[in-house]
């Protein structure tokens, strides 16, 4: 069998890259409804 590789121009990387840290920083603002039903873990 022959293996596909497939070419990712620097561009296309940095977008990527970019729409992974637009949503890690979307999810610290604006929380899933997950994380938010789930009681807190009190602090011994």
């Amino acid at each position: 069998m022959t293996e596909v590789v497939r070419f990712v121009s620097k561009s296309e990387l940095e977008r990527d890259r970019l729409i992974r840290e637009a949503r890690a920083n979307y999810e610290r603002v604006f929380p899933s409804t997950d994380q938010a039903s789930t009681p807190p873990v009190p602090k011994k």
